[in-house]
């Protein structure tokens, strides 16, 4: 069985729903950041970076998520989480997702963990003032250029619709409305209706 570390409001939240619309039997392991269980000697040993999300397989852990999403889709095959028979979409699917991890998530987490770039009081300040910019671009690019609709890769539900739909939740956070952007929006409404995303909600809530 797949073991999931993960934290409420965090990335991992994209993994969860994966495994949920999976249908596999999985455990979702819950890391309380505030006590800082992330950093601690037990949980390193499974994810030495400290970080959420982490997922125990059979062949050993897996970080980051791009690479969770893959897998869970590969391992799945008739979950039909991602163009696996297409390599141009699947492409599409991993460009899409690598954009959300290296750029949109980075963006967002300037507000909260700018030490993680500086120690300079005034460059962290800084910083979070940018967030709403930049949070606000990249939803922008993603709204007009790169989401085909109805779904992130057109007609084909995938992992980069949950990937994008955790990210988007980070918006309002991030003081960047999200009506702003109707197509992104309407993903959001739809897939918070659905009851895998209310059973995964309502479990990271308890």
């Amino acid at each position: 069985m797949l073991t999931l570390y993960y934290a409420p409001g965090t990335c991992a939240l994209a993994t969860h729903l994966a495994l949920e619309y999976a249908g596999v039997p999985y455990e979702a392991v819950r890391l309380n950041f505030k006590e800082q269980q992330q950093r601690s000697a037990e949980y390193l040993r499974i994810n030495p970076k400290g970080r959420v999300p982490a997922l125990v397989t059979p062949q050993g852990v897996l970080t980051e998520t791009p690479a969770l999403l893959q897998y869970v889709a590969q391992v799945h095959p008739e979950a039909k989480l991602a163009p696996l028979d297409d390599p141009f979409r699947l492409a599409k699917m991993n460009e899409f997702n690598s954009y959300i991890c290296s750029t949109v998530h980075v963006a967002h987490a300037h507000g909260a963990r700018g030490y993680r770039w500086t120690d300079d009081p005034q460059a962290i300040e800084a910083m979070k003032k940018k967030v709403p910019q930049t949070m606000a671009e990249s939803f922008e690019l993603i709204e007009t250029r790169m989401f085909q609709g109805p779904w992130v890769l057109g007609e084909h539900f995938s992992t980069s619709d949950l990937y994008l739909y955790t990210v988007a939740r980070w918006l309002q956070g991030d003081q960047v409305d999200v009506q702003r952007f109707p197509k992104i929006a309407d993903l959001l409404r739809r897939l918070e209706a659905q009851p895998q995303v209310q059973k995964v909600l309502a479990a990271q809530r308890a």
